[in-house]
């Protein structure tokens, strides 16, 4: 005789059937909700996109990375990006270097994204973009400015950066600035990038003390952006300074004393003072000679 099978019907009761009609309905309305609060993102950028007054191109990772290693952009750094793009460097300067950082994008919906992606790398309270526009925006508190433009714009903006406190670095992509040599020259395969430091304004006729016996000294430097030299003079007695460089506020220059003995300077040029002091010999000597503080001021420009 066959055996049929056997059909099990289960009844559950009512309100079993409710509490899991409900349950759903809830998980169902808390997706909805999270749904709501998620951004919804349409904007998406192209390469070669127009903007006010150039076309969007995201620098390179690597050249990013060499670019600021060359300026040592540190946790006390505050870097702006003139014309962020998707912040990739502003993001970059934040999570690599630790530096606060902040762009400025032309182009709202770049500059929206820009801070959305600050914020999916996890350094939106470090990273700021804003919509704006770089020849109006304030950024003369920044220590390093970053660029990607065309050379006809950094011509442009070139003056506004060399105003900047001294000591604040520039950073550029492909494009240089003119007839301001650059300190750095930085290659990469397919790419190139700029490294400047602002100068401060050392030329003029300065007197200096403390250099060496003879009394106060005349110096006088000629300076052309970081580039300087000159003359020192103890009445009508004149040398050429030796070696002279300027690197951002900090002068360094050579001379011969009245022994005949090579010294070093180093000070800080601090608008129309100088303070440092006269260093060496260098190298294996029996004794340190005592370091001989120096003082100046500007006398004419």
């Amino acid at each position: 005789m066959a055996l049929m099978p056997r059909l099990f019907i289960f009844f559950y009761p009512r309100n079993v059937l409710f509490l899991a009609w409900a349950l759903g309905l809830t998980a169902l309305l808390s997706l909805l909700q999270a749904c709501q609060t998620l951004p919804i993102e349409t904007y998406a950028p192209k390469l070669g996109q127009i903007g006010k007054d150039v076309m969007w191109l995201p620098t390179r990772d690597e050249l990013i990375q060499k670019l600021l290693e060359a300026a040592q952009v540190g946790p006390q750094d505050n870097v702006v990006d003139l014309g962020a793009g998707d912040g990739k460097i502003a993001i970059a300067a934040a999570r690599q270097f630790g530096a606060k950082a902040w762009g400025i994008e032309y182009n709202k919906d770049l500059a929206a994204l820009a801070q959305r992606n600050a914020q999916r790398a996890g350094v939106a309270d470090r990273v700021r973009i804003v919509q704006g526009d770089i020849f109006k925006e304030d950024f003369s508190q920044a220590t390093v400015v970053t660029l990607y433009l065309l050379e006809e714009l950094n011509a442009q903006i070139r003056p506004t950066l060399l105003a900047m406190r001294p000591g604040t670095r520039v950073l550029s992509n492909t494009f240089s600035m003119g007839d301001w040599e650059p300190d750095q020259v930085i290659h990469i395969k397919g790419g190139t990038g700029y490294f400047w430091t602002v100068p401060a304004s050392a030329a003029g006729v300065w007197t200096v003390n403390g250099l060496d016996h003879r009394g106060p000294a005349q110096l006088n430097l000629r300076q052309q952006y970081q580039r300087i030299g000159g003359t020192l003079s103890w009445g009508s007695h004149a040398q050429p300074v030796l070696g002279a460089r300027l690197d951002g506020a900090n002068l360094h220059f050579s001379f011969i004393n009245a022994d005949g003995h090579l010294k070093a300077v180093q000070a800080q040029v601090q608008g129309a003072l100088l303070t440092g002091e006269v260093v060496g010999p260098y190298g294996m000597v029996d004794m340190q000679p005592e370091i001989v503080k120096i003082t100046g001021k500007l006398q004419s420009n």
